[in-house]
């Protein structure tokens, strides 16, 4: 394949060559430009023929691909491309238009976990931030395969993956969060959780806050679902990014805690959370400085849950260890360094004829400045 990579070597020397300001400007040649045409025409990438070429291959039925001698992991570096087209918007909602997407869905499917990790990856790309090809998603039936690996595919890899998508899928997308919670997904995140992936549960932490954030009616919900039991034993994780999750979920859940019937068992968790809060704050306060630093942003959360769930003030607070020394100093901003260098000339010079105007002459003589009214035969300054 090193005979097809690009020239990029010999096309920067011709370029410098022309273009190095140590010679005048000339013509090119008619041998030249056709040189330099054909060099950039070689290497230049219609996409939208290359994504009709991959659509093609996706539609090809598995035991075709397997017969030409295509591996799981073509098709895999192949998927590989596809999104990196995708990228762009405009690409990501063309892939509809030459029928790629439908396919591409189809690979949620494929018996390889791999495979289906990656046309999952590809689908977060398409719909991150895009809600027309969201919506393009959705009316392709595009929830459905992907509920279905974040569930119960036993890989956790591709279980991963489809979470992440359906994340970006339904993310300010109100017929996908309503489609999510029809489909029972809240007992899938709660499966989540009790994953030994920190990946797979931070991810799945993230995505219960932010529905939580979006409408608190939820909380009831997850309450019933027994998401606080799970989320309070989260709150002991070795990971930091697990920890920090769990105490957000709960917090969203004390800030927007609505009327439930059984009130001893909310007692009780409360109990159990509370207890939890003193020894995570006690573990926190014999930290070392360098991790004690580490630990801004759950020290901060810690604070935000206890000062919910308690009247009293958080011992973090009391000791001095909610904000630490300089922590809250604003850090001084950088010299600016493009103004004096890069600054265009003709505001260098007005900037420079308008102090030389503001230099006082030592030449001339200043009036005096007189303080009361002004005398007869004077003008007044």
């Amino acid at each position: 394949m090193a005979k097809d990579a690009p020239n990029w070597e010999g096309l920067l020397k011709w370029s410098l060559s022309h273009a190095d300001g140590t010679q005048p400007q000339r013509h090119l040649s008619e041998e030249d430009r056709k040189w330099f045409t054909e060099a950039m025409q070689a290497q230049s990438v219609d996409v939208i023929k290359r994504m009709k070429e991959i659509t093609q291959v996706m539609q090809t039925p598995e035991q075709v691909l397997e017969a030409q001698g295509v591996t799981p992991a073509d098709i895999e570096d192949m998927l590989d491309e596809l999104q990196e087209h995708v990228e762009s918007i405009d690409m990501a909602n063309d892939l509809h238009s030459i029928g790629g997407l439908v396919p591409l869905l189809g690979y949620l499917k494929n018996s390889h976990a791999n495979i289906r990790a990656k046309a999952a990856d590809v689908v977060t790309t398409i719909v991150q931030n895009n809600p027309r090809s969201q919506q393009l998603v959705m009316e392709a039936n595009g929830f459905e395969p992907l509920l279905n690996n974040f569930a119960s595919d036993t890989d956790v890899l591709a279980r991963t993956k489809a979470l992440s998508a359906i994340t970006s899928l339904i993310r300010h997308n109100k017929p996908g969060i309503s489609a999510f919670r029809l489909a029972n997904g809240y007992a899938a995140l709660r499966d989540a959780l009790s994953s030994d992936n920190v990946r797979f549960q931070r991810k799945a932490l993230n995505l219960i806050h932010y529905l939580l954030h979006e409408n608190q009616a939820d909380c009831n919900v997850v309450t019933d679902l027994g998401f606080p039991r799970i989320m309070i034993h989260l709150v002991s994780s070795e990971d930091s990014g697990v920890r920090e999750a769990a105490l957000q979920g709960l917090l969203e859940l004390a800030q927007g805690k609505g009327n439930n019937d059984n009130d001893t068992n909310k007692s009780e968790e409360d109990e159990k959370l509370k207890q939890l809060l003193e020894e995570r704050i006690r573990q926190i306060s014999l930290m070392p400085g360098e991790d004690l630093a580490a630990a801004k942003e759950e020290r901060q959360l810690l604070d935000s849950l206890w000062s919910t769930c308690s009247d009293e003030p958080c011992s973090l607070r009391e000791r001095g260890l909610l904000v630490l020394p300089g922590e809250d100093d604003v850090l001084p901003l950088p010299p600016d360094v493009a103004s004096k260098h890069f600054e265009p000339p003709l505001r260098a010079w007005a900037a420079n004829r308008q102090a030389s105007n503001n230099t006082p002459d030592p030449e001339k003589q200043l009036a005096p400045l007189l303080l009361g009214p002004a005398q007869e035969g004077h003008s007044s300054a």
